[in-house]
């Protein structure tokens, strides 16, 4: 029988873990689920993160949903935009469904390169396709509009409809600020969505503000898994540097755990990162039009020093019928070393802990199932422990199944970086936390 002694710990957290690394909307890879061909086709789109001199590479894939194999004699439609200006629009035929397309920078006029085949006239992959130009000459988010022209067979025309795929490019710029002395500081932003501008430091408010470009629309936030906006300043600009602090976009507060602080990744600075996932996005918009105004094109981001620290990490499920909020303890982890994952489930309306609440809680790295365990907690709160194996990496789940019988799930998701050493734990709603894996040892924090 548990005793309810780990659910009256007093979990302090004197640091917050953040990030090294989240991934923002569309980088590197974004996804067209269930595309109607006559069968279900995914469509994926890839390119690099960060576009350097030399050439490099855009791969579109077309998937069969069932067999998990390319579509075969596929002439794709392509129209690439960025900053609502079309950079080029033209038809491409992948013999074996993954189209290869290499990008090179230059500043003369886009060009492509290649040999032309088929009913539409396409740029054939059967020899390497180039395209020159300045192609990707900014970061920010860059929009592919996809049509499929043939399938199987390259005298099989269909009409696929108009698909888009959006990617980022990261963004990142330097900004000398003054302190209230009048000292130039350096701040440092990385953008994984869009380009920003406007970026200011307030040395009276300690505020840092600036500006990024977003649509608002359904169509275009239904499928911004995540918005991560990076910023960087010395450890030593001491009239900035606070246990933690308040974010906010267009003035609306966001989640307390949206913001996260991490003293890690750079031995001479701190970053501190905005990320937002869909949910996020959807209660900011919500609060934006109750307002009577139009929907503005942008989001404003402001970071307010503040001496709070809050935790435990919180997260609702879908419907917001039930909000789970989850610490661990100790939060140095250690592989080996048994850890209480302790946590309370709330009704999602009032914030009160429900009694004789169900629960099945299940761990999986690397997509796999390492933990599950079904219980009950008898006073709206419980615990559950884990020893975590050395070299454990990957995607971590930390989920909460079937909340009182209802069907109903939330978790807290973790992606690991292991080039990097570092962790960053992503909630499926509510907020984000992080870990952050080093020299042998996890640590963690909210």
């Amino acid at each position: 029988m548990r005793t309810m002694e780990f659910l009256m710990f007093a979990v302090a957290a004197s640091v917050l873990f953040p990030a090294g690394m989240a991934y923002g909307h569309g980088i590197g890879l974004d996804t067209i689920q269930s595309v109607d061909l006559g069968r279900d086709v995914t469509i994926t789109v890839e390119l690099p993160t960060y576009f350097e001199e030399g050439s490099k590479r855009i791969t579109i894939t077309a998937t069969d949903d069932e067999s998990d194999q390319p579509v075969e004699n596929v002439t794709y439609s392509i129209g690439l935009f960025h900053a609502d200006e079309l950079i080029f629009q033209d038809h491409f035929f992948a013999a074996d469904g993954i189209l290869a397309v290499d990008a090179v920078y230059s500043t003369d006029k886009v060009e492509i390169h290649g040999s032309r085949d088929g009913p539409f006239e396409a740029w054939d992959d059967s020899s390497p396709i180039e395209i020159t130009g300045p192609v990707f000459e900014s970061g920010g988010l860059y929009t592919f509009e996809i049509q499929v022209k043939t399938i199987d067979d390259p005298a099989n025309i269909i009409d696929s409809g108009v698909h888009y795929a959006d990617l980022s490019i990261v963004d990142a710029a330097e900004f000398v600020q003054q302190d209230l002395q009048g000292n130039d500081i350096q701040f440092g932003l990385k953008s994984y969505f869009d380009s920003i501008s406007d970026f200011e430091y307030d040395p009276v408010a300690q505020q840092v503000s600036f500006v990024m470009p977003f649509d608002w629309s359904e169509k275009r936030m239904s499928h911004v898994p995540v918005i991560h906006e990076e910023i960087r300043f010395p450890k030593d600009f001491a009239e900035f540097l606070y246990p933690s602090y308040v974010g906010q976009v267009n003035g609306i507060d966001l989640f307390k755990a949206s913001v996260v602080i991490d003293d890690y990744t750079e031995d001479d600075e701190r970053m501190v990162h905005f990320v937002l996932l869909q949910d996020h996005l959807r209660f900011l918009k919500n609060q934006l039009k109750a307002t009577g105004e139009p929907l503005p094109g942008h989001m404003r981001f402001t970071l307010s020093a503040s001496e709070k620290i809050e935790f435990p990490l919180t997260a609702f499920t879908r419907s917001e019928d039930f909000q789970v909020d989850l610490s661990w303890d100790p939060t140095e982890i250690e592989p080996g070393k048994k850890i209480n994952f302790i946590f309370t489930i709330r009704d999602g309306a009032t914030g009160e802990p429900m009694r004789n609440s169900d629960y099945t809680f299940v761990i999986l790295q690397n997509g796999q199932e390492v933990y599950r365990a079904t219980g009950q907690a008898q006073v709206g709160g419980d615990f559950e422990q884990y020893v975590f194996e050395e070299g454990q990496t990957g995607p971590t789940v930390i989920r909460f199944e079937n909340i009182r019988n209802s069907g109903q799930t939330t978790e807290f998701g973790v992606m690991v970086v292991p080039e990097l050493g570092m962790v960053v734990a992503v909630l499926a709603t509510g907020t984000v936390g992080a870990i952050l894996l080093g020299k042998g040892r996890l640590f963690a924090g909210s």
